[in-house]
């Protein structure tokens, strides 16, 4: 009598922690969140486009500070079903009129390349 309550509860144990074994057929999803933006994007951009300019070229961004309204972040992450992480950041910064004058992060656009 202890031996099979012994083994049933080895057993319970074991089935509980279903994360010690690779079941075939269990799918995982890939996460990603944020924007996708990728150098082809930030290319387009020029120095003096409008902010709308802007938008229109990398889409709505992630994060627009409601106390400094000349700075846009884009983040962009993506979880893979293997458990890759990878990251991108960029940030765009308009003068006081409302014009692009830098972007800054993973992707750096052609005319900042021009300037240098």
């Amino acid at each position: 009598m202890r031996l099979s309550a012994t083994l049933l509860f080895i057993s319970i144990m074991v089935v509980s922690g279903c994360s010690w074994f690779k079941f075939p057929g269990i799918h995982k999803i890939q996460v990603q969140q944020g924007n996708i933006v990728n150098q082809k994007m930030v290319d387009e951009l020029q120095q003096g486009m409008t902010k709308s300019q802007v938008q229109f070229v990398l889409g709505t961004p992630l994060v627009m500070d409601t106390f400094e309204q000349s700075r846009w972040d884009y983040f962009y992450s993506r979880l893979s079903s293997s458990g890759k992480k990878t990251q991108q950041q960029i940030t765009v910064l308009f003068d006081s009129t409302g014009k692009l004058i830098s972007v800054e992060g993973d992707y750096k656009p052609k005319f900042a390349e021009q300037n240098n």
